[in-house]
């Protein structure tokens, strides 16, 4: 690792544009400027034309609050504004006399975009910009197929990418020399959290935003719950997964980092082996999102196989409407849906069903579902959240086939026996057996009277039957595909 060259307190600063890598380990872009010799002035830009969802928000907020406490401690406070990054940059290089500019890239298409133009504006300015891969463990590029192109299918892409050998991560240093401070926003201005209602409460109890909290979540992980991954990862009533696709979401945390912090866990723990491959091809899945759309950037918004065009998609905002709220009739999707709405999260095999049902049960656009978890979820990577989507309804890369459709009874009832998961997001069904948790519509009325529960009014009757609904969603497939 080359030497840190002595900082020149007098020189012209160095600008660390944070993005979407909110910490201070592992972060190649900010480790970079340190070396320059330059003193640094740290900035986040909030994009008008980019805003998160209000759970994202609610979360930048924290996580930004938690970053600039870390780097003034370090002697380079955190500089905000808020606008368009074409012309924030370059204003900014103007104010300070900056000559260098150095960023972590984001992979996403109008990203990609973005960049591309402003490092042709600041070249033009005089300003040089230095770019790093801070968010994924493998560029999109450099993982290939045999013949050079890029991979369609996930299993071949895993298995290249594994067999990689990724870096250390780059220790957190300990002290920056900042430069003259610049005018900055105040975060509190930005208004990120809600007031008015203040519907954040279950986020407060669920969360800590921030790298200190991503660092914690990692650790308590792989000491506690990484050994029985693979077993408890589908089982929703339990906290058997990470719960980093947040942390991730913003870069407190580097997949770098949870690397070889899992690869060590693993070699400490006897037979944690092959939970910790399981715990990582998830975070390869990650990889292979932002893969997909970089290489096919029209699946954010398009098909991947374009054949879906000719869906036939229902326009039901009433149905939508139901779903969103967690009121299908389906507990374990109503529980889903609510668990969303409380925490900003959903666990993954609830997501699957959940979105399933939207796109198969009620014939709802994909596109819909993706807009409410962008909004809704904490951890809505554009790529990952686009790709999933897409990999349920069947449009996508490496999808599931479109007649595979979940019955949310079954899922119920294989991944929440016992109904604890329902029963702590839908509390009208609490009383209910563990046998009609799953389906209260079939439940005798005395059962139903003894729990408390009236279907229709309490807890409502299914919005849709599902062998009704199964068979609509394979006619309307076979038709188009005609």
């Amino acid at each position: 690792m080359p030497r840190e060259k002595p900082t020149d307190r007098n020189a012209p600063p160095a600008i660390v544009w944070f993005r979407r890598d909110l910490r201070i380990d592992d972060n190649p872009a900010l480790d970079a400027a340190a070396r320059s010799g330059a003193p640094l002035l740290p900035v986040f830009i909030l994009d008008p034309d980019e805003m998160p969802g209000a759970a994202s928000l609610w979360w930048l907020h924290h996580s930004l609050t938690s970053l600039s406490d870390a780097l003034r401690r370090r002697g380079a406070p955190l500089i905000l504004r808020r606008g368009r990054p074409a012309d924030i940059l370059p204003r900014l290089a103007a104010e300070t006399g900056a000559k260098a500019i150095f960023w972590n890239r984001c992979y996403e298409p109008h990203a990609v975009a973005r960049d591309k133009a402003l490092k042709s504006v600041l070249a033009e300015e005089g300003v040089e910009v230095s770019s790093f891969n801070g968010s994924l463990l493998a560029e999109p590029w450099q993982v290939k197929t045999g013949n050079g192109d890029p991979y369609k299918v996930f299993t071949p892409f895993w298995r290249s990418l594994s067999q990689q050998v990724f870096d250390a991560p780059l220790a957190a240093p300990e002290k920056f020399t900042g430069a003259t401070p610049a005018a900055s926003d105040a975060l509190n201005d930005w208004n990120l959290l809600p007031v008015k209602p203040d519907w954040a409460g279950g986020l407060r109890e669920t969360w800590q935003p921030g790298e200190q909290g991503a660092q914690d979540r990692l650790a308590a992980f792989v000491d506690e719950r990484m050994s029985a991954y693979r077993d408890a990862r589908d089982l929703p009533d339990r906290e058997g997964t990470s719960r980093l696709s947040p942390h991730l979401h913003w870069g407190e945390v580097s997949p770098r980092r949870i690397w070889h912090v899992a690869r060590a866990a693993a070699e400490a723990q006897t037979g944690s082996a092959a939970a910790a491959e399981s715990f990582l091809r998830e975070v390869g899945w990650r990889d292979f999102a932002f893969h997909l759309v970089f290489h096919w950037p029209g699946m954010v918004s398009e098909n991947w196989k374009s054949e879906f065009d000719a869906f036939p998609w229902a326009s039901d905002d009433a149905a939508f409407l139901a779903w969103t709220k967690g009121k299908t009739g389906y507990p374990l999707v109503d529980a889903g849906m609510r668990e969303l709405w409380q925490t900003g999260w959903m666990h993954n095999r609830v997501r699957m069903v959940a979105a399933s049902f939207l796109i198969k049960h009620l014939m709802i656009d994909w596109r819909r579902g993706a807009e409410w978890f962008e909004d809704t979820l904490v951890d809505a990577d554009l790529a990952v959240n686009r790709a999933s989507w897409q990999w349920v309804a069947g449009s996508g890369a490496d999808a599931a086939p479109y007649f595979r459709i979940f019955n949310p009874v079954l899922q119920g009832e294989k991944f929440d026996p016992a109904g604890e998961y329902v029963r702590s997001y839908v509390p009208e069904l609490a009383m209910l057996d563990a046998r009609h948790i799953h389906r209260p519509w079939e439940a005798p009325s005395d059962v139903l009277a003894k729990a408390g529960v009236t279907l229709g009014k309490s807890y409502p009757k299914p919005i849709v039957d599902h062998g009704v609904a199964r068979a609509r969603a394979l006619a309307a497939y076979e038709e188009f595909r005609k």
